[in-house]
């Protein structure tokens, strides 16, 4: 359509939504008998809410073309998920959709910070194609830590310059979790390049237990919020220097209940209700931004104070403009609920049209996704083996504290045999191996690790935060190379294995990340290798995520890269020998 004729396309539906917000022309759909949430008074008005043209026409007495009893149901506005890295779904976008959709969430704010970190630029461009024609809206924010450190190998790597290129193209409305927190405060150049930017749109921070002048200094560098959280103290202290605090809640790290004082407190205008990750099975059995409203409430949050924190709250924060709201002129995108108890869905409507009702969806994709980028480039020629020559008596080893992602620094009596340091799994003592699978440099890091409880086999994965390369742990050498080969002909997922033979896999063929599978089928494999882990021994209540977490060279305090062991508090590579070298 052109200029001129759009043009006058958008002035005749603004003068029909006039009339029908008049009572002088009948509204596309009226939904009668409703209960509407009005947020900023906090109470429920009993009216029928009229639209036209996609857009909210009135609140009040009104007929329409078509007319929906509603019943005494609530009628709220459609959820935004102001902070999730969709890759943590481990479904492709299309199947995230068609799991959060009918749980109310119409938008999401998410910066691809996973998958940027394995593709960059073409992992970004690809999520944004796959998002095309979804009723589910997606909001990039401009990931600012690829990568994530200088201690491991990335996929990619985006500096100030290529951030700048999307903003231009107008593919991102702000700079994601800013998680370099030192170099801001230090006033790091290239960290202060991204962030300046990025001025005068949102810009998101990460910076756990950040306080004082530290604080004040990140906060005055441009930083506008925070999700890392853990108590109501931080939350008040973060708040009072202007921050937006969310509030999380999702599989691995759940704040909500320490911040509540804080939320209870504060004012209601600063405060989002986030999930930052949510892995297959939470999904599916306990749902999305409806089981956080559902828990807010159930721990003493007044509903409707609960609703503004997925909705009006985030739409204001993000810019995001006629979102959030049931006011006439905005979006009419809105979620039918029983009520504000239960939080159960009945149907939502994406600009007056029902996308979802019952749990189902009444829509489908419009588009073929585009082909999958490849993500795997091993180069086993390059990989001499992953025996570790005996250099010492004593060896560093990583200690796993159960259901956290922190570790503990340990120091044990290395088993040797043929001049080799070995596996001791009558001690759980296993390997771990982290094998680079970007750029093809044949880049294995090596080392020991505690908690596993492996008596025999390997596990894998290519989830391993942050840069996402292949760890492994494994009982013997020849399972942890079995593995990784498993995981390499998937073209990136989750494997166990035991004497050479897969027990369980689950492809995940998008960067090693997601799968295209259907989330039911995602969920049944996640729970098939659990049991698969189980039956050798491993007593972990979630092993891949455990092991997705042991790469990740920036949470305490003994971690692996694909270039060895890596001390974070001193924030450098050791030997896995505290007496030795370490040479392979």
């Amino acid at each position: 359509m052109e200029g001129s004729s759009l043009r006058r396309a958008v002035e005749d539906a603004v003068m029909r939504v006039l009339a029908v917000a008049r009572g002088e022309e009948k509204a596309d759909l009226v939904l009668k008998n409703a209960r509407v949430v009005d947020l900023m008074g906090e109470r429920l008005i009993e009216a029928d809410l009229a639209i036209a043209e996609g857009r909210i026409a009135g609140i009040g007495s009104y007929s329409g073309l078509e007319e929906e009893d509603s019943e005494g149901a609530v009628v709220c506005p459609a959820f935004i998920d102001g902070h999730v890295h969709l890759e943590s779904s481990m479904v492709s976008l299309p199947d995230y959709a068609r799991s959060v959709v009918p749980r109310g969430t119409l938008e999401v704010v998410t910066d691809l910070h996973e998958i940027a970190n394995v593709l960059g630029m073409e992992g970004i461009r690809y999520m944004l194609e796959v998002a095309r024609g979804l009723p589910l809206e997606v909001h990039v924010m401009a990931p600012s830590c690829v990568p994530a450190t200088p201690m491991e190998s990335a996929g990619a790597s985006l500096g100030a310059n290529e951030l700048l290129r999307l903003k231009d193209e107008g593919l991102v409305i702000g700079l994601g979790e800013v998680m370099n927190y030192p170099g801001v405060v230090a006033g790091d150049p290239e960290v202060m390049a991204k962030v300046r930017a990025f001025s005068g749109l949102p810009v998101d921070g990460h910076a756990p237990g950040l306080s004082g002048n530290e604080l004040n200094a990140y906060v005055s560098a441009g930083i506008q919020s925070d999700h890392e959280c853990v108590s109501a103290e931080e939350a008040r202290e973060k708040l009072a220097r202007g921050m937006f605090v969310y509030a999380r809640e999702g599989s691995t790290a759940k704040n909500l209940e320490a911040l509540l004082p804080a939320i209870l407190a504060g004012s209601p205008d600063r405060f989002l209700l986030v999930t930052d990750d949510v892995n297959p099975e939470d999904l599916s059995e306990k749902g999305h931004l409806d089981h956080l409203l559902r828990k807010a409430v159930q721990l003493g949050l007044s509903p409707i104070r609960a609703l503004r924190m997925v909705t009006v709250n985030p739409a204001r924060r993000f810019g995001l403009a006629g979102r959030g709201e049931l006011t006439p002129g905005h979006r009419a995108d809105l979620v039918v609920l029983e009520d504000l108890e239960r939080f159960r869905v009945l149907r939502v409507y994406r600009e007056g049209v029902k996308v979802a009702e019952e749990g189902e969806n009444l829509w489908a994709p419009t588009a073929e996704p585009p082909a999958v980028p490849s993500s795997m480039r091993i180069a086993w020629e390059k990989i001499p083996g992953i025996e570790l020559r005996a250099e010492g008596k004593k060896i560093r080893v990583i200690g796993v504290v159960p259901d956290q992602i922190v570790t503990e620094s340990l120091t044990e009596e290395a088993r040797v045999e043929g001049g080799m340091a070995v596996q001791d799994p009558s001690r759980d003592i296993l390997k771990i191996c982290v094998f680079e699978r970007h750029r093809g440099t044949g880049n294995v890091g090596i080392g020991f690790i505690r908690g596993f409880g492996l008596r025999e086999g390997a596990v894998a994965s290519t989830v391993a935060h942050d840069s996402h390369n292949l760890v492994v742990v494994g009982a013997s050498d020849e399972d942890i190379l079995a593995a990784a080969r498993a995981v390499e002909r998937m073209g990136g997922g989750q494997a166990v294995v035991r004497a050479g033979e897969v027990l369980a896999e689950l492809p995940l063929q998008v960067a090693g990340l997601m799968s295209v599978l259907p989330m039911e089928a995602v969920r049944e494999g996640v729970r098939r290798l659990r049991e698969a882990a189980r039956l050798l021994g491993c007593g972990l209540s979630d092993p891949m995520m455990t092991l997705a977490f042991m790469a990740l060279p920036v949470i305490p305090k003994l971690k692996i890269t694909d270039r060895g062991l890596f001390d974070v508090e001193a924030f450098r590579h050791v030997s896995v020998f505290v007496d030795g070298a370490g040479r392979r």
